[in-house]
């Protein structure tokens, strides 16, 4: 069976040398500063993952090989060029997205690549965008926040109309809280992966559905990785108590509810999440045709991935869509 990888992320060298300036400077955001210290270390575990981030060329490929990965769709890592100044950023992004390019036309049957681009300068991200898809990208990729700022920001927005009008999916990946509620998650490690990164990324996916975004923009796609975050397991109790907001006038009523957005403008993959009910209750939520395989390179156990989905008691009619179909047609790879 066919093995595609969504969620498999780079880092140019460049990038990883400007964030240990930012590191180093006074202005470094609190969990930001947390997060650099565990990617950025010189123990022999962070130089390792490193390594693995800048290798877009044969180590890579042989690895996958080790792994049964048939094609991995390449990514910024977190927080990618968002750490950064403007002018910083969309010069980095352009570079990186060069380096994807090449790689892709290297090796065109074992990658595909999202784009990065800056946020912090709008218009320039949307003229990336366009560039970004004549040399082949397959979609985007956003770590979260920019410097504490949401999309649902309508300064923001000519990003989304590029991306309708590109067609190019939108991968909301996350990275550590924003300055403004971070504080909380500082202590026990739950800025981190394992709590941190989902509670920021499904805030940040409902301030876009609960803004009006997908009214303006209604064929936008966006992808969550991690089992849509945790989202897919509240869209009930988030419809219900909407309809509360709406009745005493706390919040202004959509066209739909929150959760027909979600099932309308977004898919997920299953990034690091390795459990059969979290699976199987996401498939009766969102169906079999918006769930995707997703490895989580270098920061997850591909072989684990790899068994689980292989063993997961599910049809092998979804299993196939979610290797490698739904993949496909979503970001269009066949």
């Amino acid at each position: 069976m066919k093995r595609i990888a969504v969620e498999e992320a780079f880092v140019t060298e460049e990038i990883a040398q400007e964030w240990k300036k930012v590191l180093a400077s006074k202005f470094v955001e609190p969990g930001f500063r947390m997060m650099g210290q565990t990617i950025l270390g010189d123990d022999p575990g962070a130089r390792l993952v490193h390594s693995r981030l800048v290798d877009i060329g044969a180590g890579r490929i042989a690895q996958m090989d080790a792994d049964g990965i048939d094609m991995a769709v390449l990514s910024i890592t977190s927080p990618g060029v968002q750490a950064f100044d403007a002018v910083t950023a969309t010069r980095l992004a352009k570079d990186a997205n060069d380096q994807l390019a090449a790689a892709v036309l290297a090796h065109p049957t074992r990658f595909a690549a999202l784009a990065a681009v800056a946020p912090q300068y709008p218009a320039g991200a949307a003229l990336e965008l366009h560039r970004a898809s004549g040399l082949g990208m397959k979609g985007f990729l956003i770590n979260s926040h920019t410097m504490g700022e949401y999309l649902d920001d309508r300064k923001y927005w000519p990003i989304f109309e590029a991306a309708q009008a590109l067609d190019l999916p939108l991968y909301l990946h996350p990275r550590e809280p924003s300055p403004g509620m971070v504080s909380p998650f500082l202590d026990y490690g739950l800025y981190f992966a394992g709590f941190g990164f989902a509670v920021e990324t499904s805030l940040h996916a409902m301030r876009l559905i609960m803004c009006g975004l997908f009214d303006e923009f209604p064929r936008l796609k966006i992808v969550l990785g991690h089992m849509g975050e945790g989202l897919p397991f509240w869209l009930q109790r988030i419809d219900n108590r909407y309809l509360l907001q709406v009745k005493i006038g706390a919040v202004k009523k959509m066209k739909k509810l929150p959760s027909e957005y979600f099932l309308d403008n977004f898919a997920i993959t299953t990034a690091g999440v390795m459990s059969g009910p979290a699976l199987r209750l996401s498939l009766e939520v969102l169906g079999e045709d918006r769930i995707m395989f997703a490895a989580d390179y270098p920061y997850e156990s591909v072989e684990e991935g790899v068994r689980f989905l292989d063993t997961v008691e599910i049809s092998e009619v979804q299993r196939a869509k979610i290797y490698s179909g739904n993949a496909e047609r979503i970001f269009k790879l066949a």
